[in-house]
């Protein structure tokens, strides 16, 4: 009897085991299986109209931007805004983790929850899983409402595979901020050491800020079933500058082809250049094809990716798995050589900036909730190019010949990497 109960008890753990292991490695939903032709250029009024009516809201005029490169630039912004909050606070986040960072934004908050102010904290299960305690319990006992993204549950454990992604931090419904920053110390600093990352994030006013306050609530709402109005989280918005911009967000539960969609169209559209940071750079067959098809039309493709310093060497090799391909067809390949370089900016034809949370990978495209901030604006694309090439100056280009005569062991452990590139 023992022996048998003993069977059945083993049995039933293999078999979740192994559901488990299937439901991780679904890879979200039907995916794009045709190319993106091209009918239009990135500066035609019709690539814009479908944007804004295919496949996101629509670009709205009179905002204005601010660049933050790295911690030391980062922070400050954000805190201070929530500082200064007199009516809400909305923040999305994947890592949120502990240090002397972490401390700062939890007392910040606390603060202003104790002041009256309605603070609303959404945190992916799995990224703030090293969250310290501490930082929750004070949060909460000030007021914070704070919900976990996908906390498993028996008997829907797959959906611990699809994470918020998203970076939003939206105060009084007028102020803004996206970009790739986590709350944990690898963010502090200025990117001086390997121990400091890195990163750009992007404050903004005006109109489009409530288009991100939109974005959070579509998650906040799945997490707690409060559904949060009025004025307190959308104000009316003037105009505060000239800059055009949307904000852009995919989720499996809805539409996860549509920020790997609207990098494709953005692709298929260009018509001189395209700059890519991207911390996590694991392309489909469709973006390859797209970027080989736009350089053999003469556009100049560069991207930046990870060197050796690096957080996961698994997306580090599959990601050079994949390069052969890009590298015959003129890709100017680079790896950050300084500290791990966690940017995610898509800069195209002196124009469109999108930046945000998407990484270039199958994860961002079809299993993680993400958010873009698209802006269409020469002037700031200008910025983004410079601070592009400075970040140039700090890489090492990779030729084809290096590529192709890297170690076989090498090659060997990059093409077992890309074997797992649905997860990646």
């Amino acid at each position: 009897m023992k022996k048998r109960l003993k069977t059945v008890v083993w049995t039933f753990f293999l078999t979740v085991a192994a559901t488990l292991l299937v439901l991780n490695f679904t890879s979200g939903e039907k995916k794009i299986e045709e190319q993106i032709t091209r009918e239009y250029a990135l500066h035609d009024t019709q690539y814009q109209r479908a944007l804004g009516v295919l496949l996101g809201p629509p670009i709205l005029q009179g905002n204005r931007f601010e660049a933050l490169y790295n911690g030391d630039r980062i922070f400050p912004p954000m805190l201070a805004a929530i500082r200064g909050a007199k009516q809400s606070i909305t923040f999305e986040t994947y890592i949120y983790w502990s240090g002397d960072i972490g401390r700062a934004f939890a007392d910040a908050l606390a603060e202003r929850a104790k002041a009256g102010v309605k603070v609303h904290v959404l945190l992916d299960w799995v990224g703030s899983a090293k969250i310290d305690e501490a930082f929750l319990q004070e949060m909460e006992r000030a007021g914070v409402q704070i919900r976990k993204f996908h906390k498993p549950d028996w008997y829907d454990i797959a959906r611990m595979n699809n994470r918020t992604h998203r970076k939003l931090l939206v105060v009084d419904g007028r102020t803004g901020f996206t970009g790739g920053v986590g709350i944990a110390p690898e963010w502090t600093g200025d990117a001086q050491d390997p121990q400091h990352w890195r990163d750009s994030h992007y404050k903004v006013e005006g109109p489009v800020v409530a288009q991100m306050q939109a974005v959070f609530m579509d998650n906040w709402i799945k997490a707690s079933g409060d559904v949060l109005h009025g004025e307190r989280y959308f104000p009316p918005l003037a105009a505060v500058g000239d800059g055009r911009a949307q904000v852009f967000s995919s989720s499996p539960s809805g539409g996860s082809e549509s920020m790997h969609l609207m990098y494709l169209l953005s692709i298929a559209a260009a018509t001189k250049t395209i700059d890519l940071s991207s911390a996590y750079f694991v392309p489909d067959e469709l973006t390859i094809h797209a970027l080989v098809a736009a350089m053999e039309r003469g556009v100049r493709v560069r991207i930046i990716t990870p060197g050796p310093i690096i957080d996961s060497q698994t997306v580090r090799g599959a990601s050079r798995a994949n390069w052969g391909r890009l590298l015959e067809a003129g890709a100017e390949m680079s790896e950050y050589q300084p500290t791990m370089f966690h940017c995610k900016v898509f800069t195209v034809d002196g124009l469109l900036v999108s930046v945000g949370s998407t990484n270039f990978d199958n994860r961002s495209f079809r299993l993680n909730d993400e958010a873009n901030l698209n802006i269409y604006d020469a002037d700031f694309a200008a910025a983004e190019t410079a601070q592009f090439e400075a970040d140039l100056k700090q890489s090492k280009r990779i030729t084809l010949e290096a590529w192709r005569e890297r170690p076989l062991r090498e090659k060997a452990m990059e093409h077992l990497a890309s074997l797992l590139s649905s997860q990646l």
